[in-house]
């Protein structure tokens, strides 16, 4: 027999639903390597790579390039993630210097071999403020490697997005949201 004054038992923590079905998703629908966890990561480097920019600078990437000069892109807090062919990361230093963006496109990042990001939630599935989401989500069953901008050679009719134009906008982008922001500031004159 309990006494009346003893207090009421609290059943132990059990894993998280939600990281489960996140998880499941990435795993069973698009074959993705997750970190699982309290919040369920991806593995960047093995399907694809990710560049990562301010959101404001993204935004205008999406407008200017279009559903077809893009692949997948995520938003989170104030940062879009445009998911690139495995390898870009590696490449975009040379590329940027290349197209002659190297010393300006400070705002623009790759994530790479051995990185990791949050993963956004699956379409239609509502999680806590601020989480990652899609903007462009890639689609479960079909392989998404062919729709990541990668190097392709021009006019050799590849079927994806082409790397070079992504982060010539990307970086263009960068400067002008950064020239924007600079022209806001209030001036110093010490």
């Amino acid at each position: 027999m309990v006494p009346a004054t003893a207090p009421p038992r609290v059943p132990l923590p059990r894993r998280p639903l939600m990281g489960t079905r996140i998880q499941r998703w990435y795993e069973e629908e698009l074959g993705w390597a997750v970190v699982p966890g309290a919040q369920v990561r991806l593995r960047a480097g093995l399907r694809f790579d990710v560049l990562d920019m301010p959101a404001a600078a993204g935004y205008a990437v999406c407008e200017r390039l279009g559903d077809q000069g893009t692949g997948p892109v995520a938003l989170q807090g104030n940062t879009l993630r445009f998911l690139v062919a495995a390898g870009s990361a590696e490449e975009l230093p040379g590329l940027l210097d290349w197209l002659e963006w190297g010393a300006l496109a400070h705002d623009l990042r790759a994530v790479g071999a051995g990185g990791l990001i949050d993963a956004p939630l699956p379409p239609a599935m509502a999680g806590p403020r601020g989480a990652a989401v899609w903007l462009r989500p890639p689609e479960p069953g079909c392989e998404v490697e062919p729709t990541l901008p990668a190097l392709t050679t021009l006019g050799a009719g590849a079927a994806g997005p082409h790397l070079v134009r992504l982060v010539d906008a990307a970086a263009n982008e960068c400067h002008r949201a950064r020239l924007l922001s600079a022209t806001t500031q209030p001036l110093a004159f010490w």
